[in-house]
């Protein structure tokens, strides 16, 4: 039984918080109806609500009487309806930002519902922009009830509190709604004088209209429900250039007191190739054409020197620096992002293969297959130079990243041959060269793939590029790498990215659930679906009851570690979702190797 906040608002576990993401920016609300995390105008701006990381500012709707808390997403949309059951009777409140969302104007969209019963909410709204650097001055009331602010270079406005109080920590009010009736507040925070106000009623209809529009059925998925679930959250992620930025947030621990704090409001190129390639599995939805655009547009701009990483408008990721705020409990605050100077190699062929993807669905114009001759020109003229990785760690002649080089030059050149002028032969030839270069300093006496030439320990990382086709599923280094994964990384269908030192693995890092739902794939296609099913389900349950999906899963205390949500895992669960599923084409790959459990 919780009570009514009083102050800010304590921190929750990971697993508790919702999402509501408008594609320009994104918000966590908590069990106590408590938003303590928001960004604007975009998604790396600096926060306005920064109490998730132990900063200044929140926006409560809770209940005044001792409740216990639930809540669901409406389907097919990012409209989280928080419900508490209390001593008097039943409320919910209907949450989230406006859709599809404006580049200079987040709008919060907040329905107070009484389902049963007469109810009164306590309400807190307490900006605090600039990471808590801004108050909000020439704060003012209309004729109509409306409050207005400025806060730094934001403008604010906020309907539907009229009898509101101010006060040191913002503006207070208790709302009370008779049984059945509802009660509307609107929230609009932007780097622009503010236009006419909508009637909340207008706002509410065009958000359920954007959402029904925008998330396709996935009728054909294995789990619809979360399947359909994860390309939501993928979509409420993507802006309108077409990036889909990593997660959410900053700064939340992988581990408690260990430094592994990172700010992942930013487009990874390999994260956006993973989920244009999920949604192409599932079909030619908007999706897809969203990684394709972003990534294209990245390439041709900057060609070889592409970054691993950029702002979800095309700019540079700023470099790292640290906040002076408490942090999340366990972890520090930081903003920006160490990526930015490193070169990682596997990028480009991702790429490769999530252009491949679109061209299978005959999705790939001319930018498109120009994008495609530079990432492989690329692979070409710095495959043998070494690269941070795709867990960006220091510079090594990664395998993975040089055989998902390889799978990425062959599915280019099996997509459309034609268009291709004549080089798909020579893409074939380097994809051979590549794996042979990768086999003299990457096979272990095993016969299985080893990290780099001088990690001789395997990396769950390397199940990838065969499941993508760098070499077939028969291959014998296919198959030994797929054993050691389960001898050494794996713990009761949980898996780990690789070993740390000689601690437990569990000691060293969370579950990785990217690698889960790839053991998943790894394990279909050889055939072993009852094995795939079982990494499936197994990986799929690891989130909390808003279904979101951090990068690590804390096995012995069921707790999500990391930034929320995490893009990727969405990514591989909705891929998992459609290649699993019976019947389904996207599973129709190359799968003529024999089960391995």
């Amino acid at each position: 039984m919780t009570a009514p906040i009083d102050g800010p608002p304590a921190p929750h576990a990971l697993r508790d918080y919702a999402l509501l993401a408008d594609g320009e920016r994104g918000a966590l609300v908590g069990p106590r109806g408590d938003i303590v995390w928001l960004c604007a105008p975009t998604w790396d701006s600096d926060a306005v609500f920064a109490a998730l990381i132990g900063g200044p500012g929140w926006y409560t709707v809770t209940p005044s009487d001792p409740f216990v808390w639930g809540g669901y997403y409406e389907s097919g949309s990012l409209i989280w309806r928080s419900r508490w059951i209390t001593t008097g009777g039943i409320v919910e409140c209907r949450e989230a930002l406006a859709y599809p969302g404006d580049p200079h104007r987040a709008v919060v969209l907040r329905r107070i519902l009484a389902a049963d019963g007469d109810t009164r909410v306590d309400v807190h709204l307490h900006p605090a922009p600039g990471f808590g650097a801004h108050r909000p001055r020439q704060v003012r009331q209309d004729e109509q009830g409306r409050w207005t602010a400025r806060a730094g270079e934001l403008y604010l406005r906020w309907s539907g509190a009229p009898d509101a109080r101010r006060g040191d920590a913002g503006l207070r009010t208790a709302v009370r709604v008779a049984a059945g009736a509802s009660h509307d507040l609107v929230l609009e925070i932007s780097d622009r004088p503010l236009p006419t106000p909508e009637p909340a009623d207008v706002l509410w209809r065009a958000t359920e209209a954007a959402w029904t529009a925008r998330v396709p059925d996935l009728a054909n998925t294995l789990g619809r429900r979360d399947a359909r679930h994860a390309y939501t959250v993928l979509t409420g992620l993507t802006g309108p250039g077409g990036g889909t930025v990593a997660a959410a947030t900053t700064s939340l621990p992988e581990r408690a007191e260990q430094g592994r704090n990172y700010d992942y409001r930013y487009v990874w190129i390999r994260d956006q190739a993973y989920i244009g390639q999920a949604v192409a599995a599932t079909g030619p939805h908007p999706l897809l054409d969203d990684s394709v655009r972003y990534v294209t547009a990245r390439l041709l701009e900057h060609g070889p020197a592409l970054a691993p990483a950029y702002t979800a408008t095309g700019a540079a990721v700023p470099d790292q620096r640290t906040l002076d705020l408490p942090g999340y409990p366990g972890g520090f605050d930081v903003t920006g992002n160490h990526v930015n100077k490193q070169f990682q190699l596997d990028v480009f062929g991702e790429s490769l293969l999530l252009l491949a993807a679109a061209a299978r669905h005959d999705r790939l114009d001319t930018n498109g297959w120009q994008a495609a001759l530079t990432a492989a020109d690329t692979i070409a003229t710095r495959h043998r130079e070494p690269d941070a990785g795709i867990w960006e760690l220091h510079n090594d002649r990664w395998a993975h990243s040089r055989l998902a080089c390889a799978a990425g030059l062959r599915a280019i050149a099996a997509a459309a041959p034609r268009a291709s002028g004549g080089r798909a032969a020579g893409w074939e030839a380097l994809a051979d060269a590549i794996v042979a270069e990768t086999a003299a300093d990457c096979l272990h006496p095993t016969g299985r793939w080893q990290r780099s030439p001088h990690q001789a320990g395997v990396d769950a990382a390397l199940l990838l590029p065969a499941v993508r086709g760098a070499r077939p599923a028969d291959d014998p280094r296919t198959t030994a790498t797929l054993r050691a994964v389960h001898a050494d990384l794996v713990q009761d269908h949980y898996a780990y990215r690789f070993r740390h030192d000689q601690r437990p693995l569990e000691d060293a890092e969370g579950a990785f659930l990217l690698c889960g739902f790839v053991i998943a794939l790894a394990a279909h296609q050889q055939n072993n679906d009852r094995q795939a099913l079982r990494w499936f389900e197994r990986n799929r349950a690891a989130c909390g009851p808003p279904g979101l999906y951090a990068e690590e899963f804390d096995v012995a205390q069921r707790q999500l570690r990391g930034n929320l949500p995490q893009a990727f895992v969405h990514a591989l669960m909705l891929e998992a979702a459609a290649r699993l599923a019976p019947g389904s084409w996207a599973g129709a790959s190359d799968r003529s190797a024999p089960a391995i459990e």
